[in-house]
């Protein structure tokens, strides 16, 4: 298996062990008292101009550990006081060492919407995403099919909630679309074999409607890629391990949308 099956496998397993610990029923409960959603995701990504979703990461199956040491508020702090329009958290435990404190503690002190950044594999993990309060989670096309997306496009409605759906080519795209998604995005890193390649958001940009929130994601290393993201038109770009390895994040994010407002 490649790395993004492996993800996968090891999410169904995670799953099944929550379960244990609270059943679906419970779980799904849950998430539906809660207050519901109001989509301030996809309406961060609607403003004019390029948004800036923010990544806390500790670690990556590529890369290794990225920061050994992980104030992950204080980054979702500087984050916010930068600009950034939304944070991704990463709460994939095994490859990516994150945690499901980490959504929850930044969801509930930071003002900016969240997306829960892992490997849905299931309805539960969505039911997960709202308890813990993310605005969006992600749901990777490669390894779901249409109805299942579709499904999970529904699910996510029912809370309020936004998805990300992640493409990698035009076939995956197709089944993006056909599904009904509204914020489509292209991550130039291929978790098959981690090559990055800025250009694929170039290429499938052409094939994403107007009114589909579209974002670049992976590979934006400076302000050139930024500007290409711009050209291209996307709405969003998701930076991660740029950030994350700047020594000083805040003036890093301040550098990148300076060149963005001002040229």
């Amino acid at each position: 298996m490649n790395i993004l099956d492996e993800l996968a496998a090891h999410a169904v397993e995670r799953v099944a062990a929550a379960r244990f610990d609270i059943d679906p029923e419970e779980m799904g409960r849950r998430a539906y008292e809660s207050e519901p959603g109001t989509h301030e995701f996809m309406k961060a990504l609607s403003k004019d101009g390029l948004s800036f979703i923010c990544e806390c990461k500790k670690a990556s199956p590529s890369k290794g550990v990225i920061a050994p040491e992980f104030p992950y508020l204080d980054i979702a702090k500087d984050y916010e006081a930068a600009g950034a329009d939304a944070i991704s958290v990463l709460t994939e435990p095994k490859w990516f060492m994150g945690k499901d404190k980490y959504l929850k503690d930044i969801s509930q002190n930071v003002g900016l919407p969240c997306l829960r950044k892992d490997f849905t594999v299931d309805a539960y993990m969505i039911y997960e995403a709202k308890v813990l309060g993310a605005s969006a989670v992600l749901l990777i096309v490669s390894i779901l099919d249409k109805l299942r997306i579709r499904d999970y496009l529904n699910v996510c409605d029912g809370l309020g909630l936004d998805a990300l759906v992640e493409i990698h080519d035009e076939r995956e795209a197709d089944i993006a679309l056909d599904a009904g998604a509204g914020i489509i995005g292209v991550n130039n890193r291929n978790l098959k074999d981690f090559t990055v390649d800025t250009e694929n958001s170039a290429k499938l940009r052409r094939m994403i409607p107007e009114d589909v929130i579209f974002v670049s994601e992976s590979g934006i290393r400076g302000s050139d890629d930024v500007k290409r993201a711009v050209d291209i038109g996307a709405d969003a770009v998701l930076i991660g391990e740029t950030l994350m390895r700047a020594p000083d994040k805040k003036q890093m994010l301040d550098s990148l949308r300076r060149e963005i407002l001002h040229g």
